[in-house]
């Protein structure tokens, strides 16, 4: 007989090639896009994913709706930027890239005062709370200027102190490269609590608080260990892009930051771990990139959110998830041209609605400039009622034809579902 002591789990290989491939992208990024648009963008997206996955503790595996997130990641940039400061008046002696973990440690202890009393409840009166004491933190940044640094915010120099073997902080590569590692070890650390007792024991308070109270465990503990642990990693992207641009304003602590990251987290997925990375991404794409294609992209971005809620509640990780179950059955290649249907449908309806929405923006702020703007290569007039009718017809055609479409693939969805679950009862019975 094998003694059990000497058992050894076998080498996960699938999860050592896609940490390895994380890790090769991180390094590999911006050797392939070199601009310095592509070197902000990427920086901000390992910031980014940092504040969803922290912000994913919360919602995702904890059920706890927060609508004050960016109170942890903002707090969190005022107390870096402060460090950095002084560090660069002598008065803290610590490496600028260290900063960040500064901005974790204010996270913790925002997170020990304020979630002592956020999570002694749960549900509605949870996210109520959240929502107030963000609005409190807001107004407070505008009432103490010596801290916040009033509207102006609170500035410093990254390239302060001496330099470490020739790093001085000062070309964006290698900001980006102290986000790349702080975001690989972030994301690692935050993948091991998933797999700790206390990660499942998270899970289990979301499901079934009542049954984990049964057990004997103290849920509210629970949640408020979690909430705590949330707040490290959220001030630790705080501190990340104090860095980064060098200046923190009372912006990063208001209800926009806290629903962007409740909006971009949904959308990515929050039920699966990598969704709020996928989540991060986009937020980053959308403030940067498509607010330079429209400026009425926050309509336009809640247009897709809706759509998204109403189709596809799980996100975008529980699509994909979805769908490899399916590719593990040989069954995805008959759905290929339903999705193809699904996505020119959409993108149909989609470009209406965004006429019309480019339209009312255009008449409520941009009168001065006149009655006609472009929109996706192609005139329009405000003033003119066939343009208003024009797009309002090619949504509603959309509309149509992609409920008829969602339709057809709502049976073929269901005939590939029913195949699959006779499929591994067959399995299971040879």
């Amino acid at each position: 007989m094998t003694n059990p002591s000497k058992t050894t789990k076998p080498f996960n290989v699938g999860r050592w090639l896609t940490w390895g491939s994380f890790a090769l992208l991180l390094i590999v990024a911006p050797q392939v896009f070199t601009s310095g648009l592509s070197m902000t963008v990427l920086s901000q997206m390992g910031i980014a994913i940092i504040a969803c996955l922290s912000y994913n503790i919360l919602l995702g595996q904890g059920g706890m709706l927060s609508f004050g997130h960016a109170v942890y990641t903002g707090l969190g940039s005022f107390l870096a930027i402060h460090a950095l400061n002084s560090v660069t008046d002598g008065s803290l002696p610590l490496p600028v890239s260290l900063v960040p973990i500064v901005g974790g440690l204010a996270g913790v202890g925002f997170a020990v005062l304020f979630g002592y009393v956020t999570t002694r409840k749960s549900g509605t009166t949870f996210a109520m709370i959240t929502l107030g004491l963000g609005e409190l933190v807001f107004a407070l940044s505008l009432m103490i200027p010596e801290f916040f640094g009033g509207e102006g915010g609170v500035s410093g120099d990254r390239m302060s102190g001496e330099p470490f073997m020739g790093v001085t902080f000062g070309p964006q590569v290698q900001v980006y490269y102290l986000i790349a590692v702080y975001t690989f070890i972030s994301v690692a650390l935050m993948f091991a609590f998933t797999r700790t007792p206390l990660g499942r024991m998270l899970n289990a308070v979301r499901d079934n608080p009542e049954r984990v109270e049964f057990v004997g465990y103290d849920t509210q503990k629970v949640r408020y260990i979690a909430f705590i642990i949330a707040g490290f990693f959220a001030g630790v992207s705080g501190g990340l892009g104090a860095l980064n641009f060098e200046i923190v304003t009372a912006e990063v602590v208001g209800a926009a930051r806290s629903g962007a990251y409740l909006l971009f987290t949904f959308l990515g997925g929050a039920t699966f771990f990598f969704g709020p990375i996928i989540g991060g991404v986009l937020m980053v794409l959308a403030f940067v990139l498509l607010s330079e294609f429209t400026k009425a992209w926050l309509l336009d971005l809640g247009l897709i959110f809706l759509f998204m809620v109403m189709y596809a509640p799980g996100g975008i990780a529980s699509l994909i998830m979805m769908n490899l179950r399916v590719a593990a059955f040989g069954r995805l290649r008959e759905l290929l041209l339903t999705y193809l249907a699904l996505a020119i449908t959409s993108l149909v309806m989609l470009a209406g609605a965004a006429a019309l929405i480019e339209m009312i923006y255009h008449l409520q702020l941009n009168t001065t400039l006149g009655s006609e703007l472009r929109f996706l290569g192609v005139p329009l007039d405000a003033h003119k009622t066939g343009h208003w009718l024009s797009a309002t017809v090619i949504m509603l055609i959309g509309l149509g034809l992609f409920e008829i479409t969602r339709r057809a693939f709502a049976r073929k969805w269901s005939a590939v579902q029913a195949y699959i679950e006779n499929e591994i009862k067959r399995r299971e019975t040879l």
